[in-house]
């Protein structure tokens, strides 16, 4: 069988711009809410994660430049990289300039109704 160029009609990729209002504003609700939520945490709170150590580290030594204290938290299986953190900061990048204030400790209920669970949770606070 010889190849034949079969002459397809042309599909256009514009976007439309007759859209439903109601439609485009439900993501930018969902934006505004993210940043209302990332303005929630204090300045001065830094969540730890799944990152490394040091990065950790030279958020909290920035911070504790510009203010008196910063507070590390985290849950679950991060808890030992907020230690480390916390040790990090006070005992090689600090100099002993900087001490552990206080620290507590909590159980947090996470997930849906359904899918509830209890998730360990700690908070340090670092400063002068």
């Amino acid at each position: 069988m010889p190849n034949r160029l079969i002459n397809m009609p042309r599909v256009s990729r514009k976007k439309n711009n007759n859209s439903d209002p109601e439609e485009t504003e439900k993501p930018k609700q969902a934006q505004e809410e993210k940043q209302q939520q990332k303005q929630q945490a204090p300045q001065n709170h830094i969540f730890v994660g799944k990152k490394p150590v040091m990065s950790y580290a030279m958020s909290a030594m920035i911070q504790l430049t510009q203010s008196n204290e910063v507070v590390l938290k985290a849950r679950g299986l991060a808890i030992s990289r907020a230690v480390d953190v916390a040790e990090i900061v006070t005992k090689r990048l600090g100099n002993g300039q900087f001490k552990v204030k206080s620290i507590s400790i909590d159980t947090e209920t996470v997930g849906a109704e359904t899918e509830r669970r209890n998730v360990s949770s700690i908070e340090i606070v670092l400063g002068r």
